[in-house]
């Protein structure tokens, strides 16, 4: 049977709130970011978008938004160009545990509708917002529990399309959005943090940026650079960072982490931020 969905307000602060929970989301950090952008800039890309909060928060009006994640990527374009379908299979879901690893298990869906509300429940309600999948490219997260998160309502649904329609949205490999990119554009960059062959944050299987990706990365920025274009870049404050992008400006900053999920365990971290 159904269950009613109850209301989540995209507006905070003035800005509009990502309709993801998003590990390794830079929400806390928006303020010191946010100024790096200037309404000036002929296009907003960001090649790693994940929830794209800073894309919600600052409102462009021309976007490229990429990430490797086909499910996150294909959520994005069902909320962007039809929206009450995907809020019409949302309504069909009722919420509790039982419910969210009855449908966890679901991976043979037949519509874009029905894997975007499988994609926002699961999102909703799984164990701090964290995206992770088995070998076999399953999500696997498990519950959090009884009383935490909520969904979209249609109205929400309606704004997040709005605001997606002067968007262009695709999967693929950072380089070639990067390589997409022509003088005057702005590009807000936030890859998964490889630290010594570990992953923190988000873990997208066999296709998670790595260590591996650190010098692809330098060097696509440095040719974007030639081009004119602005870039931000966040990263953890690590040896492998200051190696690679040590020739930009940085700024160290600190944020809290808390993946864990609990508040004992919410630390601050030293992260940095740069730019050309």
């Amino acid at each position: 049977m159904a269950t009613a969905i109850r209301k989540l307000d995209p507006q905070q602060e003035g800005t509009l709130k990502p309709f993801l929970r998003w590990a390794g989301s830079k929400r806390k950090l928006l303020s010191k970011i946010q100024p790096y952008w200037k309404p000036s800039f002929a296009r907003y890309v960001e090649p790693f978008m994940g929830s794209a909060c800073l894309f919600f928060a600052i409102n462009p009006k021309r976007a490229l938004l990429n990430d490797i994640n086909a499910d996150l990527v294909g959520t994005f374009l069902s909320i962007r160009d039809d929206p009450q379908s995907v809020f019409d299979q949302l309504r069909k879901i009722p919420l509790g545990k039982r419910s969210y690893y009855r449908v966890r298990k679901q991976t043979e869906l037949q519509n874009e509708a029905e894997r975007s509300a499988r994609f926002l429940f699961l999102n909703r309600f799984c164990f701090n917002g964290i995206y992770r999948t088995n070998g076999k490219g399953e999500f696997n997260v498990p519950f959090a529990r009884e009383g935490t998160g909520n969904l979209p309502t249609m109205l929400d649904l309606m704004e997040w399309s709005r605001i997606l329609k002067k968007t262009c949205i695709r999967s693929e490999d950072f380089e070639e959005t990067l390589d997409r990119t022509r003088k005057g554009d702005f590009v807000y960059l936030d890859p998964p943090y490889a630290l010594d062959n570990r992953r923190i944050f988000r873990q997208y299987g066999p296709q998670t940026f790595g260590l591996n990706d650190l010098d692809r990365l330098s060097k696509a920025l440095r040719r974007i650079n030639r081009r004119g274009v602005r870039f931000v870049l966040s990263y953890a404050y690590c040896t492998e960072a200051l190696d690679y992008f040590g020739e930009w400006r940085m700024r160290k900053v600190f944020t809290q982490r808390n993946v864990a999920g609990f508040s004992r365990h919410r630390r601050k971290a030293a992260e940095i931020l740069v730019s050309n």
